[in-house]
């Protein structure tokens, strides 16, 4: 199997997982989705392991971190259907975890066999080896209990009175006492700056990307971020194994990032934002509300390299002598983390190649519209063609065309 073809099938197994309904056996005053839950979950992250990173000796691993919130995504994919106080439950005995792990390892393992034989053998051993005290697992562990919480305080306040919600908000806010020697889970918890923040960026999971047609599924801004980040990670790993490690965390955390401004805007589509030149003065104005809403709820130190995530993100930059330079392609020369590379222009391949796969499945489900049939036409024909570094990106779009 082509890498390309393994590609094509993991980002529509992430994509599915906006039909996934969370808290399903709860009131719930709006749809809550895996998909977004873990895009929640990696922008915690982030937070936490920045936090940690601000204040301990050894490095965190980023590179691990982004691999590892991949990997445990996948398992629940393959895992959805078992309530989550079961899967922990079972996940206890080794006998059983060593089951589930071979069951999940089989059901993905013809997805995975396109793509570097290393990332396989890394998400196996992720799982085959746990080592529970690593502080990139427990990051995790924390940002996910943290993102459930966010979702679980929705359903809360909508039906206090349901049999048993008592213990469940217990379970939750004793795991994430478990983890309050995290500085950043004790920042998050004290509900001001850092809350604000990520308070903000899980608002993105109720605004709907093509809003203006019926889609199933439904993808929110929130839930695309990340589809976007696990395809420039993919891809950054496909087209160059041997990119720098600040190369693989710029392109997955820009991606991440790279429609934080939506939250301040709202998603605008691309045929009003090309009006007049409209898009240079939504970018203004987008900069101006990051400035004045978004980057004052991080530290200072912290907000340079959200705006390098952030602004021109679809620019190929480097850093070179504390100034951001534009420049054709990532080269040899720059592929160092001294020079804090980012391929921009990967990134605007796999953003569209997102709206592309949103807009392919829906109509494959029976649910078109005009503006669905077209924007895939139109997306289809632009960026077709493109080859970046190795990637036939065309092979990918014919999947789903």
């Amino acid at each position: 199997m082509k890498k390309e073809a393994s590609i094509a099938r993991l980002t529509e197994r992430f994509t599915k997982a906006a039909s996934m309904q969370r808290w399903n056996d709860h009131i719930r005053p709006v749809e809550l989705t895996e998909l977004d839950k873990q895009a929640h979950k990696m922008i915690i992250a982030y937070l936490l392991a920045k936090s940690e990173e601000d204040r301990r000796d050894d490095p965190i691993d980023w590179r691990y971190l982004i691999e590892a919130g991949i990997f445990e995504f996948l398992q629940r994919l393959v895992l959805t259907d078992i309530k989550a106080p079961v899967f922990h439950q079972m996940r206890e005995n080794p006998e059983t975890r060593k089951q589930m792990d071979e069951y999940v390892f089989k059901e993905l393992k013809n997805d995975l066999k396109g793509l570097n034989k290393g990332f396989g053998q890394r998400f196996q051993d992720y799982f085959s080896n746990p080592h529970e005290m690593d502080i990139e697992r427990r990051i995790l562990r924390a940002a996910h209990y943290l993102a459930t919480n966010w979702e679980f305080k929705i359903i809360y306040h909508t039906a206090p009175f349901i049999y048993g919600i008592e213990e469940t908000k217990k379970n939750i806010e004793d795991q994430i006492e478990d983890h309050y020697d995290l500085i950043g889970v004790q920042k998050i918890s004290l509900e001001k700056k850092s809350f604000g923040f990520i308070d903000l960026c899980g608002q993105l999971r109720f605004q709907k990307r093509w809003a203006r047609t019926p889609r199933i599924p439904e993808t929110s801004v929130l839930g695309h971020m990340l589809i976007v980040a696990i395809l420039s990670y993919i891809c950054t790993m496909e087209m160059n194994d041997k990119a720098c490690n600040k190369r693989f965390y710029n392109n997955y955390f820009s991606a991440l990032f790279h429609d934080l401004p939506e939250v301040l805007t709202k998603d605008i589509i691309s045929p009003v934002k090309k009006v007049a030149d409209l898009d240079e003065v939504i970018k203004g104005y987008e900069k101006q509300k990051m400035e004045e809403k978004l980057l004052t709820l991080l530290p200072k130190i912290w907000r340079s390299e959200m705006r390098y995530f952030t602004e021109d993100e679809f620019n190929n930059k480097i850093i070179e002598k504390n100034e951001i330079k534009s420049v054709t392609e990532i080269s040899k020369e720059y592929n160092n983390n001294e020079f804090s590379p980012l391929d921009g222009k990967l990134l605007e391949e796999c953003d569209k190649l997102a709206a592309f796969i949103e807009a392919s499945l829906s109509i494959k489900h029976g649910v078109k519209s005009e503006e669905l049939v077209k924007g895939k036409e139109d997306i289809y024909s632009e960026y077709k063609n493109e080859k970046i570094q190795g990637i036939d990106f065309e092979e990918i779009f014919k999947t789903f065309y």
